[in-house]
């Protein structure tokens, strides 16, 4: 993956400051549906810890998180101690077997990961990673529709080859999305359902956002 989606020396930086807020629906995922009623779920780019720590208080207690930010992951497990938590070397290789997991979330992460082809070698570890008839659980942003995101769109267009790819005040590269980019991304998996949402981002503007509940297929291998 390239310097520009993983972006790690930003997200060390930020990692004290950042607040995320994609909220969790619950009803999406049940703590119960996995190999031998218990779920194995894992969280990519995890950041602080926030999601894990929701999905614990609804009753998850096989959970993994996993980012590229060293001091993401430190804040993590200074929140919560008795959390796993892997820093991720080579992203978005995972240590972890084929089929290791019955759920992942993937939470306002393809935003930060512009590239089409990091995006989709992302999308295919984690499907690696699933276990047949398992569920990936994504969250992110559309393109906006307002004068301000147009207008960076617009802008940053030709300097990063993609419409909704842009930079933001403080620095950082993110990408916004049509509804077809995320079809095209899922192609591999059956699409559960969908949601829309409305979401604060990390600089504090208010965003359209989508929710997707993915199932990798349960008659495929990885």
């Amino acid at each position: 993956m390239s310097d520009l989606d993983s972006q790690v020396p930003y997200w060390d930086a930020a990692a004290a400051t950042k607040t995320f807020t994609h909220p969790l629906h619950a009803p999406w995922l049940d703590p119960s549906s996995g190999r031998g009623g218990r779920t194995a779920l894992l969280d990519y780019g995890c950041g602080y810890g926030r999601t894990m720590a929701e999905l614990a208080r609804h009753g998850f207690d096989d959970l993994t998180g996993a980012d590229s930010s060293p001091r993401m992951i430190e804040r993590a497990r200074s929140l919560h101690p008795a959390m796993r938590f892997a820093v991720l070397e080579a992203p978005p290789v995972l240590p972890f077997p084929d089929a290791a997991f019955d759920a992942v979330v993937l939470f306002a992460v393809l935003t930060c990961v512009p590239g089409d082809d990091a995006q989709q070698r992302l999308v295919a570890e984690l499907r690696r990673v699933l276990a047949p008839g398992g569920t990936l659980y994504v969250s992110d942003l559309l393109l906006q529709e307002d004068e301000r995101n147009r207008a960076r769109y617009t802008r940053d267009a030709e300097r990063f080859g993609t419409y909704g790819v842009f930079e933001t005040s403080d620095g950082a590269v993110c990408r916004h999305h049509s509804r077809d980019r995320f079809a095209t991304l899922l192609a591999g998996f059956d699409t559960v359902a969908t949601r829309t949402i409305t979401v604060g981002t990390m600089n504090g503007h208010e965003s359209t956002g989508i929710q997707i509940l993915a199932r990798r297929p349960s008659d495929t291998t990885a």
